[in-house]
């Protein structure tokens, strides 16, 4: 069984900063996938930033250059933390933020949440102009 927990979050003026952090229990050994994405009232859920079972990371272009995916194992691999550093961050930053994660060293599309099993309960980000 796999748990998704995030922590980090909170509300930040414009320019700001912000780390999310994320812990992805589950078999030892077992490689993930695992993404951040983040929803706003009203909007779709949208990928934000991505890493697969080799450690590729990439972000789509809304927040390319300003988020930071890292990812730190655990020896027996059977906890990773995954944290995203958010910088210069806007308004339209606002969103509940979520962490994903899929038993799998690809998905074939890497911002569709569809392709994530296990899901954290979600972390609100606020950015205040």
């Amino acid at each position: 069984q796999v748990h998704v927990v995030e922590s980090g979050g909170g509300s930040v003026q414009s320019g700001g900063s912000l780390q999310l952090s994320c812990v992805v229990s589950g078999s030892p050994h077992q490689r993930y996938c695992m993404a951040w994405f983040r929803q706003a009232p009203g909007k779709e859920r949208e990928g934000v930033a991505h890493i697969d079972g080799n450690g590729n990371v990439v972000y789509p272009d809304s927040v390319n250059g300003r988020f930071t995916l890292s990812l730190v194992d655990a020896k027996d691999d059977a906890k990773h933390m995954l944290t995203l550093q958010m910088g210069r961050l806007r308004p339209e930053d606002t969103a509940m933020y979520y962490c994903a994660a899929e038993p799998s060293y690809y998905v074939g599309a890497k911002f569709s949440r569809t392709k994530y099993t296990d899901w954290g309960q979600g972390t609100q980000v606020t950015v205040s102009s």
